[in-house]
């Protein structure tokens, strides 16, 4: 590994210990709130179920009207009422059933549910030919949630489940913390926009469209300020407005060593460099610091300069900022699962950086390896189905197992 070189666990770790969750507080209608990360815990203000109900469409008994009942002996009792979901019917008497609905309150003096498949009705009487276990079909109060427990965890983001989950308690209204403000610049005089013919030299912006996308995937409010010449003066202006009244500055390019790298010696020039160069393939330049906000009291935004190669800008994007942003949302866990994997391939010539190769599932289980691992390689990202994380130094035979890190995981 070349010397100075950050080893990947410990710049995650240095940047995770930079981000302090947003302190800001909204309440938003929780019909709007997927996609948000909750402020506080939320708790139930009722049992869920309320009272008592059936699982099945049936009949409500008492158990001792039918202790007697067998194949050759049924019991016969009259339905004595008709209960529908919604609807709250009288005390059952010793001596008769209930017609009850799924959902339908189980009556007071009841203690177990026939599902109508084991019993006969018979016009406005119904034989039963065993006799239920106590409870049978019953869902009693609180089964699923306790009045006052904790059913949603502050730092969690909201799935569709989940405020589905918060409505069935009946919140109409969700604690969150307000979404992360993310800038975003590309640097490069090379850089066109789809739409603008290519003249020699020049390359489309992949990177403004997947950094946008992903940002905006996550909740955030994207500040897309687009192209900045490759000139200091450039990226000095685009870093201060990047920097008004934004928590985190995200840059492609320009943060190497080359002649026409201005993104490094721009953050120092508006604020400071805390960390620069990653042992990681792909994605080595990447750069960490704080940007001034103008005014003494105004105030910093984090600033993360991503590596201009399309996938390494993916990948460290997948790998840093994402958990990066999560806890600026207030996220407490914020790792990707890993799956352990079968390779079906072999890689004996790893390299001395931490390497994240870019694999498919095949149909037999396995993981198959894209042939092209360069950094400019965007179809890579396209035809994998996510990364495997294979450490310094180490070969891959066919059949070892590898830690696969599907895309699903670090794009949620």
């Amino acid at each position: 590994m070349k010397p100075g070189l950050l080893p990947f666990d410990d710049a995650l770790a240095a940047l995770l210990a930079q981000a302090a969750p947003i302190e800001e507080v909204e309440t938003v209608d929780t019909a709007a709130a997927a996609g948000r990360v909750l402020a506080a815990d939320i708790r139930s203000t009722l049992d869920v179920p309320p009272r008592d109900n059936t699982q099945m469409d049936g009949y409500a008994v008492r158990r001792a009207d039918l202790l007697q009942a067998a194949a050759d002996r049924p019991v016969r009792l009259p339905v004595a009422q008709r209960i529908p979901a919604g609807h709250v019917g009288r005390p059952l008497a010793p001596g008769e059933a209930a017609r009850i609905f799924t959902g339908g309150l189980v009556p007071e003096g009841a203690d177990a549910i026939v599902m109508q498949e084991m019993a006969t009705a018979d016009g406005d009487t119904v034989s039963f030919s065993q006799c239920p276990a106590p409870g049978e079909w019953i869902r009693r109060a609180g089964e699923d949630i306790r009045n006052g427990s904790v059913i949603l965890a502050a730092g969690a983001r909201l799935t569709p489940q989940a405020t589905g989950l918060a409505a069935s308690v009946g919140l109409a209204s969700l604690p969150v913390r307000r979404p992360v403000r993310v800038a975003c610049f590309f640097t490069g005089d090379e850089l066109a926009m789809p739409g603008e013919p290519l003249r020699p030299g020049a390359i489309y912006n992949s990177n403004r469209y997947v950094l946008g996308a992903l940002v905006r995937s996550m909740g955030c409010e994207l500040v897309d300020l687009g192209n900045v010449p490759d000139t200091l003066a450039a990226t000095r202006e685009a870093l201060r407005r990047a920097a008004q009244g934004n928590d985190l500055i995200v840059t492609s390019g320009g943060v190497s060593v080359g002649e026409e790298d201005h993104v490094k010696p721009a953050v120092e020039a508006e604020g400071e460099l805390r960390m620069w160069q990653i042992a990681i393939k792909p994605g080595k330049p990447l750069a960490y610091g704080r940007v001034r906000r103008g005014a003494p009291d105004a105030g910093v935004a984090h600033f993360i300069g991503l590596p201009g190669n399309p996938v390494s800008s993916f990948v460290t994007f997948l790998l840093l900022v994402r958990p990066f942003v999560q806890r600026l949302q207030g996220m407490a866990d914020v790792a990707p699962r890993a799956l352990p994997m079968r390779a079906d391939f072999d890689w004996p010539k790893p390299d001395r950086r931490r390497e994240f190769l870019r694999a498919k599932l095949n149909a037999d289980g396995g993981l198959d390896l894209f042939p092209n691992q360069s950094s400019a390689v965007l179809t890579s990202t396209v035809w994998g189905d996510g990364l495997i994380d294979n450490p310094p130094q180490h070969a891959i035979a066919r059949g070892d197992v590898v830690r696969f890190l599907p895309f699903s995981e670090l794009t949620r």
